[in-house]
């Protein structure tokens, strides 16, 4: 597995200055998100030389771009931010190959208006499945003629919040475009050991073919969000089962802070090393 980062860990407005900060914290590749640009993350417009410096900043410092952040609220109830959300996207949808990237990362959404990282009890309606296939049936359509993936991420707070409707999506939605990013740690709020790893095993029998990247970070046991490394997940089980199941792409941590990069590097080969699954 190549061992990544969300590139937005680190601060800078230049694509240079942000990918040398990755590469001095010990990664090879990166999750890329517009703000490294200096950009909104889903700008209103991509300046014409943006993907290029991009390109050339990824060459210069041999950090490759494996995905870039194109993450909108979905299913916003509020349909003229909903539209312009996808405006956006497939503008980012389009411009991706020119970046050095053929996956862009989704969020699913939620039905708050506000915070689409909030659970919402709406999520659960037919309505918000309706919203989210009309929402993903436009983006797949840009990215079948970008020659580009998309990946959906299973998230407690999102429409698609867990294994079994990541893969009833992936079923509606018939397109080989669309892929997983799968994050264990998002999975589950509080569990035990056995809990834990029956729900890491049931999510990646389910998606083990459509896992396009793996994220990495951590939860307390009193189920809040972490770095990798400083929480109760079980890397070790969570890698072996995912190189089991034949993954042998990107494992990108995010949620830490800059300062605790390199620990989490040193961590998380040391997890890949003994799950037999070494960058």
């Amino acid at each position: 597995m190549q061992l990544g980062i969300f590139a937005k860990t680190f601060t800078g407005g230049d694509p240079a200055t942000v990918l040398s900060a990755v590469a001095g914290a010990g990664f090879a590749v990166a999750q890329y998100n517009l703000a490294c640009s200096g950009l909104d993350p889903l700008p209103d417009a991509i300046p014409e030389d943006a993907p290029a410096a991009i390109r050339a900043a990824s060459e210069a410092t041999g950090v490759g771009i494996v995905a870039v952040s194109g993450t909108f609220n979905m299913v916003h109830p509020d349909t003229a931010v909903r539209a312009d959300g996808l405006r956006r996207l497939l503008l980012l949808i389009a411009a991706a190959p020119a970046m050095g990237t053929c996956l862009v990362t989704l969020c699913t959404g939620t039905r708050d208006p506000v915070d689409m990282w909030r659970v919402h009890p709406d999520n659960a309606t037919q309505g918000a499945w309706n919203d989210l296939t009309a929402s993903m049936a436009s983006a797949i359509t840009a990215a079948e003629a970008a020659g580009v993936d998309l990946g959906i991420e299973p998230e407690l707070a999102n429409v698609v919040s867990s294994a079994e409707s990541a893969r009833r999506l992936i079923e509606e939605m018939r397109s080989p475009r669309l892929r997983i990013v799968l994050d264990a740690a998002n999975l589950f709020e509080h569990a035990t050991l056995t809990e834990q790893r029956d729900i890491i095993s049931r999510a990646i029998d389910l998606l083990a073919g459509h896992i396009a990247m793996a994220h990495a970070k951590d939860r307390t046991a009193e189920g809040d969000f972490v770095a990798a490394g400083k929480g109760v997940l079980d890397y070790r089980y969570y890698l072996a089962a995912l190189r089991e199941a034949g993954f042998a792409g990107p494992l990108v941590t995010h949620g830490l802070s800059a300062a605790e990069a390199p620990a989490v590097g040193r961590f998380l080969r040391r997890a890949l090393s003994e799950a037999g699954a070494s960058t």
